[in-house]
């Protein structure tokens, strides 16, 4: 009998990559048993991290950024999307000491994002955009507001320390802005889903070897990823129990993230959809100019194992 593969999946510690943590458990507990491959989930601390384990092949698999694994692809890395990880979940805090009240109040300051290839760097330049503001990198000519990109775990304690009020804030994925907001140094300015609603964000992709050779393996990881969302959003209480140990967070903050309001985050709908990763891909290329360049969306996504999954 041929061995089975361990798929090692990369992921942060946050609630967007929570339903990895749920089939972890599950497998753990023996409550699932996996026929066709052992899971290895690998945490990481950034994505910098993510985007270099896919690139060299010490990752068989992720929870990463959409646009992330667009620019991989287009660099030559072969993978497939398999599914959605999430929908919504990210948080835009502004710092108390950066006098921010409104969006042009963030002219002429600096604002965190976790990554350039990022669905916050694209929702928070859309939100800019419309007051006739011009993010990006300090000394970019026409820029006037400054982004600096910086791995999630670390926004916290810079912006805490910021004294001055130079950074206006950051733009993340829960639980850390959340935590943030409730140690008493920044505000919530806006959720993501209230920017986009039920927007689309990190994604679940395999190396297209892993995929070719091991498809039954792909399909039961699949499955066992859309079974959890759906108990997710079924019973948040119970994830978020599971989510305050593989998050390291505690448990109420994690419940807050998934029931209030209802639609903050979503694990329930994960079938890949094209269409909205065109308008990730159009945005971040034609408006933003951050993309390098378009990929071939229908052969990037494989929904095939959604499908058979039965994923909505």
């Amino acid at each position: 009998m041929a061995q089975k593969p361990v798929l090692r999946i990369g992921h942060l510690r946050i609630t967007d990559h929570l339903i990895l943590g749920i089939t972890d458990l599950k497998v753990q507990k023996g409550k699932e048993t996996f026929d066709h491959c052992h899971l290895e989930p690998v945490v990481k601390t950034g994505w910098m991290e993510v985007a270099d384990g896919l690139a060299d092949g010490s990752l068989d698999g992720a929870f990463v950024l959409a646009p992330t694994a667009m620019d991989l692809v287009y660099s030559g890395v072969e993978l497939k999307l398999i599914l959605f990880g999430h929908r919504a979940g990210s948080i835009l805090v502004k710092s108390n000491r950066a006098g921010i009240n409104g969006v042009e109040d963030y002219e002429g300051k600096f604002v965190l994002i976790p990554y350039q290839l990022s669905v916050h760097n694209m929702l928070f330049h859309q939100l800019l955009a419309k007051k006739g503001l011009t993010p990006g990198k300090s000394g970019q000519q026409g820029v006037n507001v400054f982004l600096e990109e910086m791995a999630p775990g670390m926004m916290p304690d810079v912006l805490r320390e910021d004294e001055d009020g130079e950074i206006a804030g950051f733009m993340v994925a829960e639980p850390i802005g959340s935590q943030a907001v409730n140690d008493g140094f920044c505000q919530t300015h806006y959720l993501s889903k209230d920017l986009w609603a039920d927007h689309p964000c990190c994604v679940v992709v395999m190396h297209e070897e892993i995929v070719r050779d091991h498809p039954e393996a792909v399909q039961e990881l699949t499955h066992s990823l859309v079974r959890s969302g759906t108990a997710a959003d079924a019973r948040p209480s119970a994830a978020a129990l599971v989510g305050s140990f593989f998050l390291d967070q505690e448990r109420t903050l994690v419940e807050t993230i998934l029931t209030d309001p209802p639609d903050r985050l979503s694990t329930a709908r994960l079938f890949p959809v094209t269409a909205e990763l065109a308008v990730i891909q159009d945005y971040m290329c034609d408006e933003m100019g951050v993309l390098k360049g378009k990929i071939d969306l229908e052969r990037f996504v494989e929904p095939r194992f959604a499908e058979v999954a039965r994923a909505r």
